[in-house]
């Protein structure tokens, strides 16, 4: 079984809970029992890994894909045997995956400013690298309509996370607001559809696609979700969703076919360590109230519903990647 060499990154020791329920899942509603199943454990499927993010569930292939950012590589987690592997690499320090409503995977690619579809043959196309003659940012986070007329609608967050520095991309000056873009699924037309947050991040849609979510993670003072209105190939009716109230900072978010909202979670950063027990994911229901909060001992940066029936949570934190059963099902995606 290939496992990645311990020292491409920061390794992290997990004992799994010898109690049931798990106590690392917190009950902040009571409507959050029905989220928890009573023998459903976190695992920590692999680590030794710089920055996790971007979860994909492949089913028809049993498999899930994910980047480890500053390492360059797109890595394979198999369900089938636990095995981890490298699916791509370099991987032009690629951060969010999807699939599109072919099944062809998507990537938001760092290095390359650009956002790509790798073909069944394993070519690569380029769906989105320039916008009314500048470059992108650095594209972060990425999601595909799956259904009614505008099914094949491709959209993603383009914060300058990427071009900060040497460690997940390379640095350079940003050319364009922190933008949220729709690539048309007939012309394959780019068009900005937002322009007025600062650092957008993790996005995803409602059950039936008519409300889209998105991260704003260098709201202030406090992070933030809002709540749009899908609206043809717009984006209306700005509302505030969520607040994180304090040190938190959501990043990539994921949601369940009751429509509650599954957001990776942790400190701000503002202090080295996590006093508050901030770290993991916390679970809001359809009109932004908590539910319950999965405790991780690192910051969760993206996760996704996968397994045979979506009803496991994989979640990629920081050096680590882990999952766990829950009595929810990921919404169609």
């Amino acid at each position: 079984m290939e496992r990645p060499p311990m020292d491409t990154g920061p390794t992290l020791p997990f004992t799994p809970s010898t109690r049931l329920p798990d106590p690392r899942i917190e009950i902040l509603d009571e409507r959050g029992l029905a989220l928890r199943l009573m023998s459903g454990t976190v695992e920590q499927l692999a680590r030794g890994f710089y920055w996790a993010e971007g979860p994909v569930w492949f089913g028809d292939g049993r498999y899930l894909l994910f980047s480890d950012i500053p390492n360059n590589r797109i890595l394979r987690w198999d369900d089938c045997n636990g095995a981890l592997s490298t699916f791509r690499a370099p991987s032009n320090h690629a951060n969010g995956l999807a699939r599109d409503h072919l099944g062809r995977l998507l990537a938001c690619e760092h290095g390359t400013r650009r956002v790509t579809r790798t073909e069944h043959d394993g070519r690569i196309t380029v769906l989105a690298e320039q916008y009314q003659g500048k470059r992108l940012n650095s594209p972060n986070d990425i999601v595909c309509q799956m259904q009614g007329e505008h099914r094949g609608a491709i959209w993603f967050t383009d914060p300058p996370f990427g071009i900060l520095g040497w460690w997940e991309g390379e640095p350079a000056t940003p050319e364009l607001p922190h933008g949220v873009y729709r690539i048309d699924p007939a012309s394959g037309e780019l068009t900005m559809v937002l322009d007025d947050l600062q650092g957008s991040n993790g996005l995803a849609f409602s059950p039936d696609e008519t409300v889209m979510y998105v991260v704003e993670s260098r709201a202030k003072p406090h992070r933030v979700i809002w709540a749009y209105d899908v609206v043809g190939a717009t984006l209306k009716n700005k509302r505030l969703y969520v607040s994180a109230q304090g040190p938190g900072a959501y990043d990539g978010i994921a949601v369940d076919q009751a429509g509650n909202v599954w957001c990776g979670f942790g400190s701000d950063g503002s202090v080295g360590t996590d006093p508050d027990g901030l770290d993991g994911v916390r679970v809001y229901d359809p009109e932004g109230r908590p539910l319950l909060h999965v405790h991780l001992p690192e910051r969760c940066a993206n996760l996704c519903f996968g397994g045979p029936k979506r009803n496991r949570l994989f979640m990629a934190a920081s050096h680590s990647l882990y999952a766990l059963h829950v009595n929810a099902r990921g919404a169609v995606a």
